[in-house]
């Protein structure tokens, strides 16, 4: 019966991709040959975001109170979440809990019959076989390194970083460029009595993946680069820390965010009726200074996910496209 299943709904995502790339190739038409391409370049800051989308996937899930086994991300929930997206209208859109590949060609095809056009994506598969890290970019993305084999030693034996992380490097227009480094940390859900919430093994994939930054930027003589995503910590939990320095080198700084009210937390448990702040970056001394306000900003709206949306503008990092 599974095999059937799975067999049905490669199928249906199969059909939808198919319809929704008619549908964009006849308004790329319309749009090229209307009045609004005439030549007009619209120029703006270089906005960067990360969303945890709340598995993006096909999963045993409770909808609207009934068990359903091998089900997708409810319908209704896509749409809050791609709303949430189209207002903020990032211009590099970094995601966690995205499901396989074509789960990622649908959000886009989405997204572009709603009138946002990404060009470019990135797909990572990392030790996780269920919950993957991706990019949706506006900018073309230049050297990708998928990082799948950052392993630690976990009391008596190593472990691998569950979901890797995914490095992606931009040119910028001013011909400068930003590296940037995604990853999704190890939840708080652990069966280790030793190691209450996964606290010492998230410690340990931040060490890892924190090596590796500091190997990869050191290697390229970069000092213009940032680390997001989720870190299921807080900003001054031992995660996050070891990102901040590793002896005397200083590696980056906790990007301070907030919403229009002024309230930190990206994360809602709803089990526990608790907020967190989990969501973010860390940037560079360097970048900083090209960061709008030196902050930045947590969309207001908790739709279609359990996350909510983290963004920034770089200032210097003009993005120019065509709308």
């Amino acid at each position: 019966m599974n095999e059937r299943r799975h067999f049905k709904l490669s199928l249906t995502i199969e059909f939808r991709l198919n319809l929704r790339q008619l549908f964009r190739y006849i308004s790329l038409f319309f749009l090229v040959t209307g009045p609004l391409v005439s030549g007009e370049i619209l120029s703006k800051d270089l906005r960067i975001a990360t969303f945890n989308l709340d598995n993006y996937l096909v999963m045993d899930r409770y909808v609207e109170g009934v068990w359903r086994p091998n089900y997708p991300k409810p319908e209704k929930e896509k749409a809050a979440l791609r709303d949430v997206v189209l207002d903020v209208r990032p211009d590099i859109l970094f995601m966690q809990e995205m499901g396989q590949r074509p789960f990622l060609e649908e959000l886009r095809a989405d997204l572009s019959l709603l009138g946002l056009d990404y060009p470019y994506l990135i797909h990572m598969a990392g030790p996780d076989q269920v919950r993957h890290l991706s990019v949706l970019s506006m900018l073309p993305p230049g050297n990708v390194v998928k990082h799948r084999n950052l392993d630690f030693k976990y009391f008596d034996q190593r472990e691998m970083v569950k979901r890797g992380m995914l490095e992606v490097t931009f040119e910028l227009p001013d011909g400068q460029s930003l590296k940037t480094f995604g990853l999704h940390l190890k939840s708080r859900y652990t069966g280790n009595k030793e190691d209450p919430h996964s606290q010492l093994r998230r410690t340990k994939e931040a060490e890892a993946c924190r090596d590796r930054v500091i190997e990869q930027v050191s290697k390229e003589n970069t000092d213009n680069y940032l680390i997001l995503g989720d870190f299921n910590d807080y900003s001054g939990g031992a995660t996050l820390r070891r990102f901040y320095k590793r002896g005397d080198l200083e590696i980056g700084i906790h990007l301070p965010i907030a919403d229009s009210r002024g309230q930190v937390w990206t994360y809602f448990y709803k089990k526990q009726s608790t907020y967190s702040q989990v969501d973010g970056f860390v940037v560079s001394p360097r970048l900083l200074t090209k960061v709008r306000g030196e902050e930045g900003i947590i969309d207001d709206r908790l739709g279609g996910t359990d996350h909510r949306l983290v963004y920034f503008d770089l200032t210097d990092g003009k993005l120019v496209a065509e709308r």
